[in-house]
């Protein structure tokens, strides 16, 4: 906690007169920037990778993208450290984890001829519901939920950021699939080049009723 100002360069310059705010360094690496409201979203943030320079009064922490975050310190009212430990990851609802399962059974209903590869394929920030393969042998990454909103598509970017590192899989594109998806959200998914698909939570139990298995 402390009383600071922040500059960010890069694909655009912004600045935040001072004022007290919470700095989060996570493990990752990652620089996130908080005021006291806008629920879980910061005021600037830095995503890994990037490099943190501690000048004492002033950090400036840079990505290989060439952006800045400048954080010019005032004074400090707190400043704690904590190792948290491992994460045992997100619990999905029931019904969010049986769509997940029920399309990793049917993965074309997502788009003609993919085939899944692996569920929850771990990446270095968490895992990805789906890394599947489409008739053109490319890698395509499939994020789930129930209801499909801005954030999750942004989850899905980061992740797709991370897996396009991996020259086994690169080039990694996405497909956002939720029982309904927002009107904002398939805006940012075309923005950011990924699929939207919306299922049908009971049509897909119903197929996967008539579906004779060995065992």
């Amino acid at each position: 906690m402390a009383n600071c100002s922040v500059d960010y360069e890069g694909r655009l310059n912004a600045h935040l007169p001072p004022a007290t705010r919470l700095i989060m360094v996570k493990a990752d690496g990652c620089v996130a920037v908080h005021a006291d409201g806008g629920a879980y979203k910061p005021l600037n943030w830095m995503n890994a990778p990037n490099y943190l320079e501690d000048h004492g009064d002033e950090w400036v922490v840079t990505n290989p993208k060439g952006e800045r975050l400048t954080i010019r310190f005032e004074e400090i009212l707190s400043d704690v450290s904590m190792e948290m430990g491992e994460d045992p990851g997100l619990q999905k609802d029931g019904v969010e984890a049986h769509l997940q399962v029920l399309l990793a059974d049917q993965p074309g209903v997502l788009e003609d001829d993919l085939q899944l590869i692996r569920r929850e394929y771990f990446t270095d920030i968490g895992p990805v519901d789906l890394l599947c393969s489409d008739a053109a042998g490319g890698t395509v990454a499939v994020e789930i939920k129930r209801r499909g909103e801005i954030d999750g598509v942004e989850q899905l970017a980061r992740y797709l950021e991370r897996l396009n590192l991996d020259a086994r899989l690169a080039p990694v594109r996405g497909i956002f699939a939720a029982q309904s998806i927002t009107p904002q959200a398939k805006v940012l998914a075309d923005a950011r080049g990924i699929s939207c698909v919306e299922v049908d939570y009971d049509e897909l139990r119903g197929a996967e009723s008539n579906t004779l298995k060995l065992f």
